[in-house]
């Protein structure tokens, strides 16, 4: 590895289904003990996209990998390795979502791995992409993706997860490589609580509690809070400051000064919280977009955002770029990455 290699990104890829649930749907959902005004102004949900019949969290991979594949003019057989970020709610238990996705398009020298940190996915898998490209003169061409619907296991009659009910459906694949010459990404920092790890998650269907007879009505909307109280509590302790942590150390890895932060590709969460972060980093609402026509879409929120991003002209060169993310469990991450020639 020469002493200079850097790791640049090549382009993206985004599948969106055609079904979308609207503000008014979400409101009708939990009985109207949200309003659609409120789903809109509070929860910043316009509308989301939802899976439809052929919208398998595998399958959706594999379209925007094509997507990614065709944006970027590389090859499948150029691909070395393939880090699938798609969630565990996927067609088959058990089956391999990346090897799935190697095959179907054709990626016939590459190896793959799916690798999971919830929402968080992105930003680990990006750094571990990273580190593995500098670490092995094997590994050149890295393509990450993967298709979430986790929003099928939500209840909308459970208030308690009223911070889930933007949930929504797609794919998203961004590729990387080894010296490309431009869009460096820079440095990366993670967080992991593991005060939080049992706070939320799918009750049934697990060794714990099996999926019975019983419980077969309530199982396949069990995305539940288990413990609600330590949750809120330890989130409104430690939430922001991690957040602001993880971009902190990114930006001195980076050794970029923060100050110079153009774009801010960030998850969608409430209205609220997302216009306090741009306001905490100096930043206005045409520095960052809004997901609220998407909903929250996983790990695939931060290769969205980075897509529209550039579709609208609001990355260009010489430009930093901020990616973060958090995840259930707990996690927070924040990288950075200078678009333009290196």
């Amino acid at each position: 590895m020469k002493s200079s290699s850097h790791i640049g990104i090549a382009g993206t890829g985004i599948y969106l289904p055609a079904n979308r649930m609207t503000a008014a749907q979400i409101s009708a959902a939990t009985n109207g003990v949200w309003s659609e005004k409120a789903v809109t102004e509070k929860l910043g949900i316009v509308e989301k996209p939802i899976p439809g019949a052929n919208d398998g969290t595998q399958e959706m991979g594999v379209r925007a990998a094509k997507e990614a594949l065709e944006n970027t003019g590389i090859k499948a057989e150029q691909l070395d390795l393939i880090l699938c970020m798609g969630e565990e709610w996927k067609e088959y238990p058990l089956t391999t979502s990346g090897i799935y996705i190697q095959e179907q398009i054709g990626a016939v020298n590459a190896w793959a791995i799916d690798v999971q940190q919830r929402c968080g996915t992105t930003v680990a898998a990006m750094k571990i992409a990273k580190d593995m490209m500098l670490a092995d003169d094997e590994i050149n061409t890295v393509l990450i993706v993967g298709g979430y619907r986790n929003g099928d296991f939500i209840d909308y009659t459970d208030n308690a997860v009223s911070f889930m009910y933007n949930l929504a459906a797609g794919a998203g694949a961004i590729i990387l490589q080894k010296n490309l010459g431009r869009n460096q990404l820079l440095g990366t920092h993670i967080i992991t609580d593991g005060s939080l790890s049992r706070d939320v998650g799918v009750e049934f269907g697990g060794t714990e509690k099996p999926i019975t007879p019983q419980n077969l009505g309530q199982a396949y909307k069990s995305l539940r809070v288990f413990d609600e109280k330590h949750m809120k509590d330890r989130l409104n302790e430690v939430s922001m400051a991690k957040w602001f942590e993880c971009i902190d150390k990114a930006f001195a890895k980076s050794k970029i000064d923060k100050v110079t932060l153009d774009y801010l590709a960030v998850l969608h969460f409430k209205r609220s919280g997302h216009d306090f972060m741009l306001n905490q980093l100096g930043l206005t609402a045409e520095q960052s977009i809004y997901l609220d026509h998407f909903g929250h879409i996983g790990q695939v929120d931060q290769i969205l955002s980075l897509h529209l991003a550039l579709q609208q002209n609001k990355i260009a060169e010489g430009s930093v770029i901020s990616m973060i993310a958090a995840g259930i469990g707990y996690a927070w991450g924040a990288n950075v990455i200078r678009w333009g020639k290196v």
